[in-house]
């Protein structure tokens, strides 16, 4: 598995003997094993996944190129047992997701060097093969036919909480296994608020709706958002709206490979602050997008890291306006060799709800 051996150059590049992986979206990344149980130790020579009575079949099937090793109690046991016969001295643990009290079980059960490490795999799982962005693909279909359907089915009266039900609903019914995230609905005066999620407020005539949705397909995740109209928006809505809109379009214009996060926020924050919305777009661009629905790399002031081929990210700019409302389209895209090209397709012209 190419994989793993990327995973061993690195180990020996950091001077360590093994990998013990344990996060949930880093497991099932390198092992595939959708299980909620379970650590994969990496070494020079082999590969192992330890779970319990109840994953061994699953783990057997899934996890192909890993010797599958049952633990009878406590799974730490069982691991050191393999520090022991693989001779490994020191073992990289993931940083980022171990607490101090599972360091402090790892350093009372484990005879070995424990060395934190960071991005072994997150830095794999930044550029996607084929294979995965034919399943991201998916998701963002998915999600395109529930902005399609759920255009239908908005109203006044209706709360925003079915809405996001709805959305939900209708993504699971297309083959998703859950929503990437809680569902934001954010109606009327709520739409200022960028992480507004579904709350019981009633949708009313004069609306504009913010609503940021994906489906989480096989592993990976879609994310757009989309504002729509109930009925017609005021006049500085309206603009507030098409701005958005512009700073979008030029964003997807103008992202590249080899640009930093920096640089293509930048060209959304430049047009938006250039129309007299200085303070009121107080978020990145976008984000990558992959196995968690926020990942490297960011597309925000604070984005040093370089766009590269094979990268997916978010573009969503915004505008929000305290007491009026807010503004929101966001796309999933891919970057390429030439540019980038969308994953999520749904228009993006303001679609006005009859009353």
């Amino acid at each position: 598995m190419k994989c793993l051996e990327l995973v061993r150059t690195q180990l020996e590049q950091e001077g360590i003997d093994a990998l013990l992986v344990e996060s949930p979206t880093n497991r099932r990344y390198i092992t595939n094993f959708t299980g909620t149980a379970g650590a994969a130790l990496i070494t020079a020579h082999d590969a192992f996944f330890v779970t319990d009575f109840r994953y061994v079949e699953q783990a057997k099937s899934q996890c192909e190129d890993f010797t599958v090793v049952q633990h009878e109690n406590e799974m730490s046991k069982e691991i050191n047992k393999l520090f022991k016969t693989e001779n490994v001295s020191s073992v990289g643990f993931e940083k980022a997701y171990t607490t101090y009290e599972k360091y402090e079980r790892y350093q009372e059960a484990f005879d070995v060097k424990l060395v934190p490490v960071a991005g072994i795999i997150e830095n794999l799982r930044l550029f996607k093969s084929n294979d995965e962005l034919k399943t991201m693909q998916k998701a963002a279909d998915i999600a395109d036919a529930a902005f399609e359907h759920i255009v239908t089915y908005i109203k006044p009266g209706i709360r925003e909480r079915e809405i996001a039900n709805e959305l939900e609903f209708f993504m699971r019914n297309l083959g998703a296994e859950a929503s990437s995230f809680d569902i934001i609905v954010a109606s009327g005066e709520r739409g200022a608020r960028p992480h507004g999620v579904a709350s019981n407020k009633q949708v009313e005539n004069g609306d504009m709706i913010t609503m940021d949705f994906g489906a989480y397909y096989e592993g990976y995740c879609s994310d757009m958002t989309r504002t729509v109209a109930v009925g017609e928006p005021s006049d500085e809505l309206q603009h507030v709206y098409d701005t958005v809109l512009k700073a979008q379009l030029k964003s997807l214009e103008h992202i590249k490979a080899g640009m930093t996060g920096i640089e293509a926020d930048a060209i959304a924050r430049d047009y938006i602050y250039a129309e007299g919305y200085e303070g009121y777009f107080g978020h990145g661009l976008g984000h990558g997008l992959g196995m968690d629905v926020h990942e490297e790399p960011r597309l925000s002031p604070k984005g040093n890291l370089q766009l590269e081929p094979g990268m997916v990210v978010t573009v969503e700019p915004g505008i929000y306006l305290p007491g009026k409302g807010g503004v929101r389209i966001e796309d999933d895209i891919v970057i390429t060799e030439d540019g980038n090209e969308r994953l999520t397709l749904s228009d993006k012209s303001l679609k006005r709800i009859e009353p």
